[in-house]
């Protein structure tokens, strides 16, 4: 099973009632407000925290937005078994609708979406998705090294992804249409990692 980045560890049950408050009032921030006009004062005043404390569990609203990022993306990947699966054409094909459709919704939560708010969601989605990728293809015994192409293909994916949630004609396809016509593209990039 692939390594959750997001563990379930024993945390002190303050801590965690502490954590969830900061996620719950940056939640609520990102829905009223652009990403780049949330300040710390305005979670720590939401959570009704003091600074001390938001610092002491986040460095930074940036990190804090990658923990969000990271936690949603993972959540839907639990739900679809895909972090404990294995690579195979359905797998394959689960993923890239998970993918186009976490990225639809990623800014329907979101008052206003910036560059910074995307950018991040891209680099935690495309790790994300390069791990689960080089995992799978680590099972394969491949003779070629699963990094490369779980870096090509996660890149390929994402960008596909943001592809069709850009489409505006009115015959753009269902997230499961447009991953059956992409699954060509996508392969390519892991035919060369198959075992023979």
């Amino acid at each position: 099973m692939l390594a959750n980045p997001i563990q379930k560890e024993k945390i002190d049950p303050r801590v965690k009632r502490t954590r969830t408050l900061i996620r719950h009032a940056f939640d609520e921030l990102l829905a009223e407000t652009s990403f780049k006009s949330i300040t710390i004062q305005s979670i720590t005043q939401r959570a009704e925290i003091n600074r001390a404390t938001f610092y002491a569990h986040f460095p930074d609203k940036f990190v804090l937005l990658q923990d969000t990022i990271q936690r949603a993306f993972q959540q839907e990947l639990e739900k679809r078994t895909l972090s404990a699966c294995h690579y195979s054409d359905d797998n394959l094909l689960a993923l890239i609708i998970t993918v186009c459709e976490f990225i639809a919704q990623s800014d329907q939560h979101c008052k206003t979406i910036d560059s910074e708010f995307d950018m991040l969601v891209e680099t935690q989605v495309k790790n994300q998705i390069r791990v689960l990728l080089e995992h799978w293809l680590s099972l394969t015994g491949s003779e070629i090294a699963p990094g490369i192409a779980a870096t090509a293909t996660a890149w390929a994916i994402y960008g596909l992804a943001i592809y069709w949630k850009h489409n505006r004609s009115a015959a753009k396809p269902s997230a499961e249409q447009f991953a059956q016509q992409v699954f060509p593209l996508i392969t390519a990039n892991l035919k060369m990692v198959q075992p023979i």
